[in-house]
């Protein structure tokens, strides 16, 4: 059985629904309300598409590099650590990409919305990372593939509502929610690390 909520806490983390708003309304700006809802629909669809293809074929696509499972969750723990990092010291989610304005509806809704900012390189490892095959049943990772799909559920939401939240909070309540969301990265970062470590030295053991 799968911990819900420690599988929520990593997406909502590396997903970061919250730091999304501020993108969605600078690179919608220009568009109209019709507009801006076929922008969120299409990214959260891409964004699923592409973790859920992370979890199906994720580990598979390892094997066939013959990339053992350990190393890329080391590796993988120190790209979400210095993602972390960058969430933390950096500049914010939303500053960051806010840069990468497009111009078509389409091509916004995939760059770069779907892709960093909510598909992004943190959440695609740890699509990998919770549902590796060799500590996963088939139903553990179904259940863990809901959870993704509830929290892409939730970043749409919050995206249709980006201008109601955005005026409560404001867009430095958004930097500071992003930037706590990296602290809680950085402690699973390091875990994942460790775990890694672990089960490489087990490998090698005779």
């Amino acid at each position: 059985m799968i911990d819900y909520l420690a599988v929520f806490i990593t997406f909502f983390a590396v997903v970061d629904p919250i730091g999304t708003i501020p993108v969605f309304i600078a690179v919608t700006d220009k568009y109209e309300p019709k507009i801006k809802r076929r922008v969120a629909l299409l990214s959260a669809i891409v964004s699923a598409c592409i973790l859920l293809f992370f979890i199906v074929a994720g580990e598979v696509l390892l094997r066939a590099l013959s990339i053992p499972l350990p190393a890329f969750q080391i590796s993988g723990g120190i790209v979400l650590f210095l993602f972390a990092l960058n969430m933390i010291f950096g500049e914010s989610k939303p500053e960051e990409e806010i840069k990468l304005l497009s111009q078509s509806h389409r091509e916004t809704a995939i760059f770069p919305l779907a892709v960093p900012s909510i598909a992004s390189p943190g959440a695609m490892l740890a699509a990998v990372l919770l549902t590796k095959n060799s500590v996963f049943t088939v139903w553990e990772q179904a259940q863990t593939a809901l959870v993704v799909l509830a929290v892409l559920l939730l970043t749409y939401v919050l995206m249709l509502l980006s201008g109601f939240i955005v005026r409560f909070i404001g867009s430095s309540g958004a930097s500071v929610i992003s930037r706590v969301m990296g602290l809680i990265l950085t402690a699973i970062a390091t875990t994942n690390i460790l775990s890694g470590f672990n089960e490489y030295n087990i490998l090698l053991q005779p």
